[in-house]
């Protein structure tokens, strides 16, 4: 008798809910009320299993669309960002309630200087030029950092949650990667297309570019798990020709600028070359960089290839600073920002205002034909430079601060790991980190889903390995059934 009641409420609902859809579809001509179970099934998710919530979000977001208004300053990717927004209520609700986090997670040194990061964000948004436009930045910065990060830091105690969380992303990238492809080739591969040819879910060939190039390295990494079937290493080979096709046809000079450092980091690390060495060699090239400018940039404006459909051509347009218009644009940019920095050098103009306030700051002479003064063409286009305009020196000495911790930790775990596997995700991630953090000199995409998603997620895979993982002889050893439903975990 119950299950006939059972069987009877789901025919009842099921015909009310159909009665609804077309009602709405004849009468208000839409077709939003056959959303409704989707709506409903991840609101059900989030009370009782975040942890789908979490998983959801690796594969929704690079299928997310940006819409975006500069009317009221707002940007917003959808769907991905207002799921990212109700984890955020739901991990301050259950902090708020019970007080507990995980203590390995929240003291782990990225932790800290995460923390660091919120806290002198907070500071400038208060002496922010457009305080209104800054909380917003910081409040997106929550929703990104917390489930990217610390939640997903809890997700990976279970092992096979990276290995979920990574191919999920992969999956939906994959359909991008598919999506652009033919919509290329429907233009004949044509190098200016390239630029725009995976619109809507990428607003231009870079944040596409980059993101391959994380995906890329995170792919390759599985050929060298252990224990793997051969069909599925040989699904790992197809996905990693794919996305190394796709990379190709993207055109994305800094993409390839990332991939050789983080070839040469990994031959580093291959070599046993110790960090310190790494970051003395690293800091050596800053100082020269510096010290040699003017002789560098008089080199580099004898350079008149520009960018092109030719892949060689359009490796040697990278340093071109005479005539290439993408090239001479940044440059224009990191002047401005630097301008705006020297007039505020402690606290900047305010986190998420540099597209706003920059206008004033150029000069004519630096000015080129896709040079904009509305603010409507995006950001300083680096990670170091456009913090140092929005939040003086101490921001950007964070953003380093977080560089060197993630690799620091991510190369000791890497030596201390007892297992294959903690060593092969743990080196990915950390590769995966620093080509990102390359490209960063050049473009700055963490204010987006695109690749916050990834970038924090990667840092989750170190901490969470570094806590919980390094030190087992079998990684999987965990017991999934014990996992709890709910993120944030308890300690």
């Amino acid at each position: 008798m119950h299950k006939s009641i059972k069987t009877a409420a789901i025919y009842v609902l099921a015909a009310i809910f159909v009665a609804i859809g077309l009602y709405f579809c004849i009468k208000k001509d839409t077709y939003l009320a056959f959303a409704m179970p989707a709506v409903v099934g991840i609101l059900l998710m989030y009370v009782f299993s975040l942890d789908k919530v979490l998983l959801l979000v690796a594969f929704i977001t690079p299928l997310s669309i940006n819409i975006q208004s500069l009317n009221v300053q707002l940007a917003l990717s959808l769907p991905a960002e207002p799921l990212l927004a109700g984890l955020l209520v739901m991990f301050i609700a259950k902090y708020a309630h019970d007080f507990s986090f995980d203590r390995k997670i929240a003291r782990h040194p990225i932790s800290i200087v995460i923390y660091l990061m919120f806290i002198w964000m907070i500071v400038t948004t208060i002496t922010s030029e457009m305080p209104v436009v800054s909380l917003k930045f910081f409040v997106s910065r929550l929703w990104f950092i917390i489930p990217a990060y610390f939640m997903c830091a809890v997700l990976f105690k279970n092992p096979r949650n990276i290995n979920r969380f990574i191919w999920l992303y992969i999956a939906g990238l994959v359909i991008v990667v598919l999506y652009t492809i033919v919509n290329h080739a429907s233009h004949g591969f044509d190098g200016d297309t390239a630029h725009w040819v995976m619109t809507p879910f990428y607003n231009d060939h870079t944040a596409y570019g980059a993101a391959l190039a994380v995906y890329i390295v995170l792919c390759a990494a599985y050929l060298f798990m252990p224990n793997m079937k051969k069909s599925k290493r040989l699904g790992v080979v197809l996905v990693l020709c794919l996305l190394i096709l796709a990379i190709v046809l993207s055109f994305c000079r800094a993409s390839w600028i990332s991939l050789i450092a983080a070839l040469g980091v990994l031959t580093c690390v291959l070599l046993k070359i110790k960090f310190k060495y790494i970051a003395i060699v690293a800091v050596v090239l800053v100082g020269l960089f510096f010290t040699f400018q003017q002789q560098i940039f008089d080199s580099l404006s004898k350079n008149d290839q520009d960018a092109s459909g030719n892949v060689v051509e359009n490796i040697q347009s990278m340093t071109n600073i005479s005539t290439d218009a993408s090239n001479l644009e940044r440059i224009n940019r990191w002047n401005s920002a630097i301008r705006m920095f020297k007039e505020r050098p402690l606290v900047g103009w305010g986190p998420g205002t540099y597209q706003f306030v920059y206008a004033p700051f150029q000069e004519s002479k630096n000015k080129t034909i896709i040079s904009t003064n509305s603010g409507d063409m995006g950001n300083a286009h680096s990670e170091y430079i456009g913090t140092l305009s929005e939040q003086g020196v101490p921001g950007a000495l964070l953003v380093v601060s977080i560089v060197v911790m993630f690799m620091y930790s991510g190369l000791m775990t890497y030596r201390k790991a007892r297992n294959k596997e903690s060593k092969v995700l743990v080196l990915a991630a950390t590769l995966a980190l620093l080509g990102y953090y390359v490209h960063g000199t050049l473009n700055n995409f963490l204010d987006t889903d695109k690749l916050a998603v990834p970038i924090w997620s990667c840092m989750a895979i170190i901490t969470a390995i570094d806590c919980y993982h390094a030190d087992k002889e079998n990684f999987y050893e965990t017991n999934e059934s014990s996992e709890p439903q709910q993120v944030p975990d308890q300690k």
